[in-house]
């Protein structure tokens, strides 16, 4: 089935397989398949749920992947201003195509795409970009890179994605945008970041490095703002170690994307803005279009997965999967997101709850650390004679006061995720392994204390 095959009524079809075959799955207690041995937690000597089992590889590697790396080495064409029909300008004729965009330009990395996607809108010094906290680094450093001042908003804790209240709250005179940043693959609350945008008259850059082909009320993200920027890093559910790209549907804007990430240099051959060097090489571009027949096919399996492994969770106090908005269709699942729920758990800390997990042979991490309101590049922008020349002291130290974003600040503490790019391509009986991992921590919660 291609991704333009599926709608809101399969996604939820299969949520509804899911459910009915959660109820005639292999658990035996009601929670978790715990007999024997199992009544104790692998970690303290009993016998783990998951054992002598591997996780489907990732990235993604096949016969076609090393063909097309192979052809473009032997082409001699590994740059893309060799050739209009080198791997590269193929590569974003068929991402625009595969993601409802007319226009796509390639860059080196997802950072590399935002910042190209900041300077292209003339956003730099004195300007002011709303962003989120709970994101990797790469998404502030595309905004000061501009040197335009990163102002983060906090999260909706249950979403991970930023509160539209806040962003309002932190708009200023000098706001020019809005990064959604679509956390775990996932939709954020697009339609009131649309409204707010609309209403203060500001542009949209959607962080969608982890999104692809997600579908938020009938549109793909990256289509929904003015811009939309992906990431092909290693982890990435579409990957070629880096690479980025940016896409859109404003003829004007995204030629002035190209200029930009072309050292400045339009597609009529004249050096025309400031601009650094982005283009993606040739060789990332074969490996991506090397996978690209089975993209949307690996896209419905984490779906189809996820939903399984949400209905296998449904109603357990313990953990709580990751809110998705009304309208979200489809998300990517570059991350399966929840939020643990210590209270639960005899207030055991998230940490001993995750070792407890890995020692039944499924392992869950947290992600984001800390938040990156939290982290020194603040101070050092802050304190550096450059912000100092750009922005006005009061405002510099109003921004100091405001970067507090607690709530963001419990995410960082609660999350925990399966990294599912490679892990939910995997059977029923796997996505079974991670819930009875889960279930049996919990069946067993007194145990916590031992460890």
């Amino acid at each position: 089935m291609g991704e333009k095959d599926l709608t809101r009524r399969q996604f939820i079809a299969a949520a509804s397989a899911g459910s009915l075959a959660a109820s005639s799955s292999r658990t035996v207690h009601t929670y978790g398949n715990i007999t024997g041995d199992d009544s104790n937690l692998a970690i303290l000597g009993g016998t783990p749920i998951r054992r002598n089992k591997g996780w489907p590889e990732w990235p993604y590697c096949d016969d076609d992947v090393v063909e097309s790396i192979v052809a473009t080495t032997k082409s001699r064409i590994w740059c893309r201003i060799q050739s209009a029909s080198g791997t590269v300008p193929t590569w974003e004729e068929k991402f625009a195509n595969l993601m409802d965009a007319k226009y796509c330009v390639a860059t080196g990395s997802g950072t590399q795409a935002l910042h190209t996607s900041v300077e292209a809108l003339g956003i730099g010094p004195g300007d002011e970009v709303i962003t989120s906290p709970y994101t990797d680094p790469g998404t502030i450093s595309s905004i000061i890179s501009a040197r335009a001042l990163a102002v983060l908003a906090d999260l909706d804790r249950e979403s991970y994605q930023l509160d539209p209240e806040d962003v309002e709250r932190r708009i200023t005179e000098n706001t020019k945008a809005i990064m959604p940043v679509h956390m775990m693959g996932q939709p954020a609350d697009m339609d009131s970041i649309m409204r707010i945008a609309k209403k203060h008259n500001l542009k949209v850059i959607e962080d969608a490095a982890q999104a692809h082909l997600s579908v938020y009320k009938g549109k793909k993200l990256g289509t929904i703002g003015d811009l939309g920027c992906f990431s092909f890093q290693s982890s990435k559910t579409i990957a070629c170690g880096e690479g980025g790209a940016i896409i859109g549907n404003d003829e004007q804007l995204m030629d002035q994307c190209y200029t930009v990430h072309n050292h400045g240099t339009s597609r009529r051959g004249v050096t025309e803005v400031i601009g650094p060097k982005y283009r993606m090489n040739e060789f990332e571009a074969a490996v991506l279009l090397g996978q690209l027949a089975g993209v949307e096919q690996r896209f419905l399996r984490r779906n189809e997965n996820a939903a399984y492994l949400t209905s296998r969770l449904k109603g357990f106090p313990g953990v709580r999967p990751q809110k998705l908005y009304e309208g979200t269709e489809s998300g990517s699942f570059y991350l399966y997101g929840m939020t643990y729920k210590k209270e639960h758990f005899n207030n055991a800390d998230r940490d001993t709850f995750l070792k407890a997990v890995a020692a039944e042979g499924v392992n869950l991490g947290g992600y984001v650390k800390t938040g990156l309101h939290t982290q020194p590049w603040v101070d050092h922008i802050l304190d550096s004679e450059v912000y100092k020349k750009m922005y006005s002291a009061k405002r510099l130290e109003q921004y100091r006061d405001e970067r507090s974003c607690p709530v963001c600040d419990q995410v960082c503490q609660e999350m925990a995720m399966v990294w599912a790019s490679g892990p939910l391509l995997g059977t029923r009986e796997d996505m079974d392994d991670i819930a009875d991992a889960i279930l049996k921590v919990y069946e067993n919660r007194d145990q916590l204390s031992r460890i």
